[in-house]
């Protein structure tokens, strides 16, 4: 494993019967970074941490978390990482003190240890307040602020986030993008899974792009987003009808171009800037009227959309991400 790489895996595939729910996945990870694996719903993304997270074997292919080989040196691996899944894992009987004390005794810290630990972690994500509450009280936001202080418990040099903002609303999913930051901005490697495009986009460096338990696309979010140019032109013109005259127009104008219709809109990537008035031209020219003719920066939406032909919204749960024990 190279010494900047946290997380590597080579050909890591998991496969139940016939269902192949990780298939043949390469990924790297920096130290002190966050990779940000981003997909829909069911491609394979929580298999894929189950088995980083030395929960689940894989069935072929190598993956190392700190140096350490997942399979051979589990137990190095379960030393070095926390992990929060896309649901809170708390105890809701106990307080939100007793929840992180239980966690550090069963790490094998010392009670005063661990209770200097809790109260520690319990300022951090502001929940000083409520540390004699029983969680059962605790508002969502307040579940996922101290589901992910009870992975920290053990000062995990690497942290796994399966979709940590599920359900969550837009002011809690900030307040724990921050929390995410601070983390990384203190040396931990962040490997965080997400449906959510604006997510990955806030906060990994990287990001790797799954549908269908393969890997489709591979780079930094700007460098995800020149795929398909800086910039982002939708049409759509008054009669629905007309989506197939425009994608032909922009075919025949611009063959360099990969125009993507979906739902009456024509949506082209475009990094030279003559190309928005030399469409309107050509459209004024052919008589075909547009109600949206709009160029703006480009987004992962974009992206995705471009790759798969589709956007990332959530779909159906697959068996691709159920536990094995739900098999």
């Amino acid at each position: 494993m190279s010494q900047l790489n946290a997380i590597e895996t080579e050909g890591l595939t998991k496969r139940f019967g016939d269902l192949v729910a990780v298939d043949d996945i390469d990924l790297t990870a920096r130290e002190g970074t966050v990779l940000g694996v981003l997909g829909p719903n069911g491609a394979g993304k929580t298999t894929m941490v189950r088995m980083l997270a030395t929960l689940s074997e894989p069935t072929a292919g190598t993956g190392r978390v700190g140096g350490f080989d997942i399979v051979r040196d589990a137990a190095r691996v379960r030393s070095l990482i926390g992990l929060t899944g896309q649901f809170a894992g708390v105890d809701e009987l106990l307080t939100g003190e007793e929840n992180l004390l239980f966690i550090g005794r069963l790490l094998g810290v010392s009670r005063r240890q661990s209770r200097e630990r809790a109260r520690e972690l319990l300022a951090q994500f502001n929940l000083s307040d409520a540390a004699d509450k029983a969680v059962k009280a605790y508002s969502g936001g307040m579940r996922r602020r101290l589901d992910l202080a009870a992975s920290l418990v053990g000062r995990p040099r690497i942290l796994f986030l399966d979709e940590p903002t599920t359900g969550l609303d837009p002011r809690a999913r900030g307040e724990l993008w921050d929390m995410v930051r601070g983390l990384v901005n203190d040396g931990t490697t962040v490997l965080l899974t997400t449906q959510y495009l604006e997510e990955a986009d806030q906060l990994a460096d990287d990001i790797v792009v799954i549908d269908h338990g393969k890997v489709i696309a591979t780079g930094t979010p700007r460098q995800l987003k020149a795929k398909i140019g800086g910039q982002t032109l939708r049409m759509q013109p008054d009669d629905p009808d007309a989506v197939g005259q425009v994608r032909s127009l922009v075919a025949e104008g611009f063959p360099e171009l990969d125009p993507v219709v979906e739902n009456g809109t024509v949506t082209v990537g475009v990094n030279d800037d003559t190309v928005m008035p030399a469409l309107a031209s050509m459209l004024r020219t052919r008589g075909i009227p547009l109600s949206e003719f709009h160029l703006g920066l480009s987004s992962l939406d974009e992206v995705f959309l471009t790759l798969t032909g589709r956007r990332a919204e959530p779909e159906e749960p697959e068996a691709a991400d159920a536990t094995e024990e739900e098999r």
